[in-house]
Formats: C-alpha cells, sequence, structure tokens
C-alpha cells in the first residue's frame, strides 16, 4: 500500500469534521486531541487541507468519485450498475492532489454481494492514486443497526454468516486491512467479542492489520460515553491486535453527544478522547513492534462458556510457554493478546485489557501476577513505562486500574 499515512505507528482517527468547525484554532484543537486523521472530508475544501498539512493531519476524503453505502441491503449486488469503472477514471483525470490528502473514500458497509465489483474497483483507484491508500468499511456482526431481524442481516451482508462476509472480503478485496465499526454502548458486548475474534483471526490468516471504528458519542441523548468507557473499547481492541483506531464522531454525523456541540465548542468529549488517545499513543510507541498471534480469555468466572462472546471457555491463567500464570490476583477478568516481535528478536509480549469492568459501574485497582523464568521483563501503561514488581522465584506483579491496557514485554 503506498500511503503517506506512516503505518508503522498506530494511528487515530474521528468520523467527520463539519464546516463550521474547519477553522484553524478547531483543526489545531483536532492535532492537539491526539488525532491523526480525519474522515468525511472534501478534496474540494483546500482552505481546511492547507490546516490539516500545517498541523500534521491527514483526511480521508469522500467526495472523489461515485460513492455506496449498504445500507438496509436493498441495493445488495447492484453497485456495478451504478458505480462504473469509468466514473471512477473521469474523477482521476479531474482530481487535484493535495499532500494532506491521505486517503480516498470508496464507500461504507458493503454487501458481499458486491465485493467482486468493489475488489476491481479497489484494485483501479489504488493505479489511479498512488499518493493514497483506498479506504472501505465494513458492516459489525449486527449489520447496520443492532435492532436488526436475522434476515435484514443476511440481507445486508450478502452471506448466511458474518464468518463468510469476512471470508469473501478477503478472497476478493485487494487490501492489506480490515476496517468495520463496532458500537459496543449500542449494540451490546458479547458481539464485540465474536466481532473483534473474526476479524482479528481473518487479519492473522491473511496477513492483514485490523482496523476499527468505535464509539465517543452516544446513541442515546441521556448517556455519555465515560473516560473509562473509551478506555475500554480501544484497549480491548488492541488485544486483538487492533492497529488503527477511529472514533465516531467528533462533530453532528449520527448520534448525540459528540465530542463537539453544533456551535463547534467542545463538549466534555473532548478531554475525556484527549486523555485516552495520550495513553493509547504511549503504548502504541512499544506495541507496534509487535504482532498479534493469538487473544485469550483470563478469569470470566461468570461466564463459563464464551463460545457466544467469540472467545474458547476461559482459562484460570494463561501459559504461553514464556508468560505462565497470568491472571489477576483477584480472579477478575483480563482480555489477553499474545504478540510476537515484528523484528523477529524472539522478544514477546502481552496486551492486556483489564476488563473487569466494561461499563464503567465500580471501577478498582487490579492486580496482575505471572511467573516468566529467565526473561527480562518491561511493562508500558497510557502513562509509560510503569512498576513491575518482583515477588519471589521469576513471579511479578503489576497493578492496574480497571479497563486499563497495559504492555508486558519479555525479551
Amino acid at each position: 500500500m503506498n500511503t503517506r499515512m506512516d503505518r508503522s505507528r498506530m494511528n487515530i482517527g474521528v468520523y467527520i469534521l463539519q464546516k463550521y468547525a474547519r477553522t484553524e484554532k478547531h483543526i489545531r484543537e483536532i492535532a492537539e486531541c491526539g488525532i491523526d486523521f480525519v474522515l468525511g472530508m472534501d478534496a474540494s475544501d483546500p482552505a481546511s487541507l492547507d490546516l490539516f498539512a500545517k498541523y500534521g493531519l491527514g483526511a480521508v476524503v469522500n467526495d472523489v468519485g461515485p460513492g455506496w453505502w449498504g445500507g438496509n441491503g436493498e441495493n445488495a449486488g447492484k453497485m456495478h450498475l451504478t458505480n462504473t469503472m469509468d466514473q471512477y477514471e473521469a474523477a482521476a483525470a479531474s482530481y487535484t492532489d493535495h499532500p494532506a490528502i491521505w486517503s480516498i473514500d470508496v464507500g461504507d458497509e458493503p454487501s458481499a454481494l458486491d465485493f467482486p465489483h468493489y475488489g476491481k474497483v479497489i484494485a483501479r483507484t489504488d493505479h489511479l492514486f498512488p499518493r493514497q491508500f483506498i479506504y472501505l468499511n465494513l458492516y459489525p456482526n449486527y449489520a447496520s443497526v443492532a435492532e436488526n431481524t436475522d434476515s435484514e442481516k443476511i440481507n445486508q451482508l450478502g452471506t448466511p454468516t458474518y464468518e463468510e462476509y469476512i471470508r469473501r472480503y478477503c478472497q476478493y478485496i485487494p487490501s492489506d486491512y480490515i476496517c468495520y465499526d463496532y458500537y459496543l454502548y449500542a449494540a451490546g458486548l458479547p458481539k464485540a467479542y465474536e466481532n473483534l475474534r473474526i476479524v482479528s483471526d481473518a487479519c492473522l490468516r491473511t496477513g492483514r492489520s485490523m482496523w476499527i471504528v468505535l464509539q465517543v458519542n452516544s446513541n442515546r441523548p441521556d448517556r455519555w460515553i465515560t473516560e473509562n468507557q473509551l478506555r475500554f473499547q480501544a484497549f480491548s481492541a488492541m488485544a486483538f491486535g487492533a492497529e488503527n483506531i477511529i472514533w465516531a464522531c467528533y462533530t453532528a454525523g449520527w448520534w448525540h453527544n459528540q465530542v463537539l456541540d453544533k456551535n463547534g465548542e467542545k463538549t466534555e468529549q473532548y478531554e475525556k478522547l484527549k486523555k485516552v488517545n495520550a495513553e493509547i499513543h504511549t503504548i502504541a510507541d512499544k506495541y507496534m513492534k509487535f504482532r498479534r498471534t493469538d487473544t485469550h480469555f483470563v478469569g470470566f468466572a461468570d461466564r463459563r462458556d464464551l463460545s457466544a462472546w467469540g472467545g474458547s471457555d476461559p482459562l484460570e491463567s494463561l501459559n504461553t510457554g514464556v508468560f505462565f500464570d497470568v491472571q489477576a490476583a483477584n480472579g477478575g477478568n483480563l482480555v489477553i493478546g499474545e504478540m510476537s516481535s515484528r523484528s523477529g528478536d524472539g522478544s514477546r509480549a502481552l496486551m492486556i485489557c483489564a476488563a473487569d469492568d466494561p461499563m464503567d459501574e465500580q471501577p478498582k485497582e487490579v492486580e496482575i501476577r505471572f511467573r516468566a523464568p529467565g526473561r527480562q521483563i518491561c511493562a508500558y501503561g497510557g502513562s509509560g513505562k510503569i512498576p513491575v514488581h518482583s515477588l519471589s522465584d521469576s513471579i511479578y506483579s503489576i497493578t492496574v486500574r480497571s479497563s486499563d491496557g497495559v504492555l508486558i514485554t519479555a525479551r
């Protein structure tokens, strides 16, 4: 993928920057919030793009070429009739490049019935726009809205199962990532773990990276996503190997309680998002040196059968051959990503999300204990390197808070 995005680092994006929030002050504050790129921008807005370039931001533009949205599934399989290849050729011929344009958006939530045509579109547009990557976002496993019936989901996905939907994407789409949206505090937790497993395992099989769209806004006007709920979404996704995190929505796009209000003023979500983004970037400096190889559920005593959650039965403790007896000292829940060094130097890591309180109802301290004989151990949290306490006989202890993420490395 030839791109202006530095893929060696984790990039954080946001959906939607309305025109009322495109002053220099607004764009500077996007960068200060720890955001790297914005989706839904206009290639026809060079003034905003100039400011993006000034502050080191990237834009994913959606006004180049024909758009497509799977919606309720009524148009499934019909994309080739309306989005013909000559339209993309014409779009490229009239396109004016800008250094802030990182990506060309070619659609959202398509049916698998349109993947064969999308494969041709993406292969061609990737050639037509050599300085950009081509962006396509997929349905979650509940399809467009959580209230869909099973038949409606099939109509939208174009397949009888979500696993088949992702398999067909990998078969037809020549991209090196899979991106999908999942709004946990609208759709619920069990399907979130299932969705993470399906996509992350497909990425592992096919050598792609996983990108995920999460929620900073709310589907209910009386609900505000908390700081810990932001953490839980991000760090549980990282335990499944997420390499790009995108938040919806920064300004008005859909739903309620965005990061900025309708007047372009900051809401309480701005400082929450700024803090959590800083933590993600801090951990990601080390995290991106590794790649996820598996994910485990440890604890979960109240959920002995995790099959519906996308996992095997939970473990009382985890043994990887490098890390042994990994568990929460109080028997709490941990989602643990097992990781290997990208450099091939033999080092290993665990990306752990303290998953005892995903709804942020009773946060507490969580002590993580493990053995790692003969290894040099370091741990990194949202504020940087954190203490690793040596107890006895290569037994180590690390203390975090509910919903925190911690990367433990072993050399």
